[in-house]
């Protein structure tokens, strides 16, 4: 996504307006966690700062498919993040342009989470001798782990 500069370097604009849907369709934008981005729009604006410093400013937006850390299954997660870049570094002494693609890519991978999931019934995860419970029911008194967790505290 190139946007052109000279608008706000020859002062013919305040601030460049960016209210554009997003892609990336290059390899290099591939993260295992994330299966698919869709719907991921910037509104923002480039503008210059009172030290003459370009400035991204705004709201990236969009919908990820992750897997669901329980289930395993793809789910969507929606996600926003607020932008406030410099972009000074990475314009070109020659040139009034810049790809801000990239500073959008780095934005989207801080937005993964770690762990996500819209299991809500754990009771058909379970097996022979083993069954998946929830945060809630750990903290119940009588739950299978009360032993373990009096041990622990004793020590």
């Amino acid at each position: 996504m190139v946007i052109n500069l000279d608008e706000i370097f020859t002062n013919i604009k305040d601030a460049i307006i960016l209210d554009k849907d997003v892609t990336f369709d290059d390899d290099k934008y591939h993260l295992p966690e994330i299966k698919e981005l869709k719907s991921v729009h910037l509104d923002g604006k480039i503008e210059l700062d009172e030290s003459e410093e370009v400035i991204l400013t705004g709201t990236l937006s969009g919908t990820m498919t992750i897997l669901d850390s329980i289930s395993l299954e793809e789910v969507d997660y929606n996600f926003e993040t607020e932008l406030e870049e410099n972009l000074e570094e990475i314009i070109e002494n020659d040139k009034n342009s810049i790809d801000i693609i990239d500073i959008l890519w780095q934005n989207i991978v801080l937005e993964v989470p770690l762990r996500y999931t819209e299991v809500t019934d754990y009771s058909k995860y379970s097996g022979d001798g083993w069954r998946l419970i929830s945060e809630e029911e750990l903290k119940k008194e009588n739950n299978p782990f009360q032993v373990l967790i009096e041990n622990k505290k004793e020590e």
